[in-house]
């Protein structure tokens, strides 16, 4: 069970982790939040689950258990609520700045073009907004 309970906190430390770098690294509000939400709430549930298996049968793994089941429910929920909350406070989510047509980077302008020409046929077909 001690095994379990290392891999499991191990796992858990990982993602806790990926998501402070995923602070760190990310461009705006939108995609931070969708990281740190996304991990940071596996990594929370790895630990507290690898605490759990560790206590054994106790009272305080019953805690550990229920302060789990509130992580699984709350963090999501809230992360939606912020997220929400800035979309209609009027943030805008950040987009890739287009290059005047004198700067080049090579094949970057390759896939941008692949990438506008299909986002125009989308908008074509009424996909777009």
């Amino acid at each position: 069970m001690t095994v379990l309970a290392a891999v499991l906190m191990v796992g858990g430390a990982f993602f806790l982790t990926v998501s402070c770098i995923g602070l760190i690294r990310l461009p705006d509000f939108y995609t931070r939040t969708h990281a740190v939400g996304k991990s940071e709430t596996l990594g929370a549930i790895l630990v507290l689950s690898g605490l759990a298996v560790y206590n054994g049968w106790t009272v305080s793994t019953i805690k550990l258990l229920l302060i789990l089941v509130f992580v699984m429910i709350a963090n999501p929920t809230a992360t939606h609520a912020i997220l929400r909350a800035a979309l209609h406070s009027g943030l805008e989510p950040w987009t890739r700045k287009r290059k005047q047509s004198g700067e080049s980077s090579g094949s970057d302008d390759k896939s941008m073009r692949s990438y506008e020409s299909g986002m125009e046929q989308n908008q074509g077909e009424g996909g777009g907004e």
